[in-house]
């Protein structure tokens, strides 16, 4: 019997919609979610080398381990890791016992089209150009999010309600864009190098933690350790932008949010946000956005009767 440690001839191989199953039902829905665990543990955690039908899967191992075929190379990964699968690539899996993750098969529209003649229509065909293993170890925060919309698959697959369709492929295409996200993050830092990557890193954090603080670009620099200028090179190199207006995109993200879910009146938000003077932060918010905060909030509040003026 063949083993994911040794690949079978081509005309060997054996085809499956999902692994076992040689066909698909005329109704299958364009995403199917399920745990390792529910095929791997039939078969004794060993799926014999195969390739599918026309499908793109994408396997999250968040413990144990795995011995991964990938077509003529042998994968050894403990979780947490992401392993990607075009339809053509012959893959086979042994994975110990007490292994826990995720197996995400989707049809190819989902891959590939965002419908509407999206300018992003492609954006996750690069995870599919071949075999990929990402590594989710050092980003925990992004691991925990991907677990959480992995599970609300699992449950929305397990209870279909209205637009069942639509959530499945919602939910598939938000995992995958976080693993998007992931990848052109280590690109980044293999262009940029790695410690102008960690630095840039750790401005966002410090943003994150302080923009409504409104802090100048020389306390960033200082609590960073580097110049001004320094950081300043470094975001428009990695950010395209400057430093400051890296932080003041972060401010008008946060007064965008308040403005569409807390509602609370114009003013108040200016002063949880940092500003002494209510008219200012109208002006600024208008030269970043077009619109003033009380039009925005027109527009993008559905009940304006809970928004205050």
């Amino acid at each position: 019997m063949p083993t994911a440690r040794s690949k079978p001839k081509t005309r060997d191989v054996p085809q499956f919609s999902l692994y076992g199953e040689p066909s698909r039902p005329d109704n299958a829905e364009p995403v199917h979610i399920e745990l390792i665990e529910t095929r791997s543990r039939i078969h004794d955690w060993h799926i014999s080398p195969h390739t599918h039908a026309g499908l793109f899967q994408v396997l999250f191992l968040m413990s144990g381990h795995v011995n991964a075929l990938m077509e003529d190379q042998l994968w050894e990964h403990d979780g947490p890791v992401v392993i990607t699968i075009h339809p053509s690539v012959v893959h086979g899996f042994d994975f110990s016992e007490e292994a826990v993750g995720f197996v995400l098969t989707v049809d190819p529209h989902i891959v590939f089209s965002l419908g509407g003649g999206d300018v992003h229509s492609d954006i996750f065909s690069p995870l599919f150009l071949r075999p990929m293993a990402i590594d989710l170890a050092r980003v925990p925060e992004l691991r925990e999010r991907m677990e959480t919309v992995l599970r609300l698959l699992i449950a929305e697959s397990a209870s279909p309600r209205a637009g069942h369709t639509l959530m499945l492929e919602w939910l598939a295409r938000s995992v995958m864009l976080l693993l998007v996200r992931l990848e052109a993050d280590h690109r980044s830092a293999e262009l940029s190098g790695r410690g102008e990557f960690e630095l840039f890193s750790r401005f966002r954090a410090l943003v994150e933690e302080h923009f409504k603080e409104q802090w100048q670009v020389g306390v960033y620099a200082d609590k960073l350790r580097v110049t001004p200028s320094r950081l300043n090179r470094l975001c428009l190199k990695l950010a395209g932008q400057s430093a400051f207006d890296f932080a003041q995109q972060r401010l008008i993200l946060e007064a965008c949010r308040k403005l569409t879910y807390v509602p609370s009146g114009v003013s108040t938000i200016a002063y949880e946000l940092g500003f002494q003077d209510p008219a200012y932060f109208s002006r600024l918010f208008k030269r970043h956005m077009g619109v003033t905060p009380k039009q925005y909030r027109r527009t993008n509040v559905l009940d304006e009767a809970a928004a205050a003026p």
